[in-house]
């Protein structure tokens, strides 16, 4: 098959383009590069980059946009300090989020944007517990 050379962007239905725009830019430095208007010259999306991700994000105005169980977006973090970091930068905000928990291979917070979709800041260092036993958490594959 044809190769791929990465993922490019992620694309997320938003019901009020400027609040979701504000939203991602005080939390993780969001930066548009393009803007989408209609045919009547009224903006409907943006894509931009979020630092230190080569994949981009694309908001989408959608009115009857919502969170669909399931949906997240996972956003790495150096390690379990660089994590703790996040949640006072978070709790700066006023940002509602979870405590810090030992997920399947690291550690993650999660939180959710104004439309509700589920983000999760996952660390990119593993820390070494066995949660193959647990119901929910993953295990590595035996298929390759």
């Amino acid at each position: 098959m044809p190769e791929l050379t990465r993922l490019r962007a992620v694309k997320l239905p938003v019901a009020d383009l400027s609040r979701s725009v504000e939203f991602y830019t005080r939390l993780v430095g969001y930066s548009p590069l393009y803007e989408f208007p209609d045919a009547e010259g009224v903006l409907r999306g943006v894509a931009g980059e979020l630092p230190g991700c080569e994949t981009g994000l694309s908001l989408r105005e959608t009115p009857e946009a919502h969170s669909q169980p399931g949906l997240e977006l996972m956003l790495g973090v150096a390690d379990r300090p660089a994590l703790e970091e996040w949640t006072a930068h978070l709790d700066a905000l006023g940002v509602a989020h979870s405590p810090v928990i030992e997920a399947s291979i690291g550690w993650l917070v999660v939180l959710h944007d104004p439309d509700g979709h589920e983000i999760h800041l996952y660390t990119e260092t593993e820390h070494g517990i066995d949660q193959s036993d647990r119901a929910g958490y993953g295990r590595r594959t035996t298929v390759s």
